[in-house]
């Protein structure tokens, strides 16, 4: 979350001819020409940081940013908060393209209360439709003593056919870090239900990423873990795997 530049996700390879995207999922990779990355840049302390950009490859190694690194979307025509972090974009079962980030603006508001998640989606990668969801606001019962929701990111669930998009929450009393799922609406304009646990580690998890490979489901988060001194540690990741 802090690092002064965060790539949140790399997009699966997309066909692309004379600037426009064609998405087509009977295509194998071999037919795709490149990579895309969704990121964000700074801590909202400067102009036209802590707003969506784009970057793309040919390779996978080495990036260019589109538009000149400005801004593909302004994070104040679509966030409560006015910035994005963490953007996380993913190629869709059905062709579209849905991106999920943390609502938040460090430049106003610090690293304080920010429980929010914007949603994107987008059959062309150009024309974008948007929603918000603020956790402690949508959901007071269980969740009105949100914090933090942060570093969202979506999977297809085959089995229940559907996209689930899981988050790290914190709450008030700002003692722990636990990730937490729910299933995107059929619009991706929110949640079917109230979230649910997904994951508990024993020193907190942000960070999360899920990965399917031959019916196994591999989360990998970085753990929280802190020294004596209360110190947090340098970066660990762990793995967690699941059998679907």
């Amino acid at each position: 979350m802090k690092k002064q530049t965060i790539i949140a996700a790399l997009l699966l390879a997309t066909t692309m001819s004379h600037g426009k995207t064609t998405p087509n999922r009977t295509e194998t990779p071999a037919n795709f020409e490149g990579y895309l990355f969704a990121y964000f840049e700074g801590r909202g302390d400067a102009k036209q940081q802590e707003h969506l950009r784009f970057a793309l490859s040919d390779d996978g190694v080495n990036w260019r940013a589109l538009n000149e690194n400005r801004p593909v979307i302004a994070s104040d025509t679509i966030s409560e908060s006015g910035g994005i972090r963490d953007p996380h974009i993913l190629r869709g079962e059905d062709g579209r393209f849905y991106i999920v980030a943390t609502d938040m603006n460090t430049a106003k508001n610090g690293w304080n209360e920010n429980p929010g998640i914007v949603l994107l989606s987008s059959d062309d990668l150009l024309h974008w439709k948007h929603a918000k969801i603020n956790l402690s606001k949508d959901y007071p019962k269980h969740f009105g003593d949100a914090y933090w929701v942060w570093a969202p990111q979506t999977i297809y669930d085959r089995k229940a056919k559907k996209y689930m998009i899981y988050f790290t929450l914190q709450r008030n009393d700002r003692k722990s870090l636990i990730t937490y799922y729910a299933y995107a609406n059929k619009d991706f304009t929110g949640f079917e239900s109230e979230p649910k646990q997904l994951f508990s580690a024993k020193y907190g998890s942000i960070d999360n990423d899920i990965i399917e490979k031959d019916g196994t489901y591999h989360l990998f988060y970085k753990g929280n873990t802190k020294d004596e001194n209360g110190k947090e540690r340098e970066y660990l990741f762990k793995e967690v795997q699941y059998i679907i």
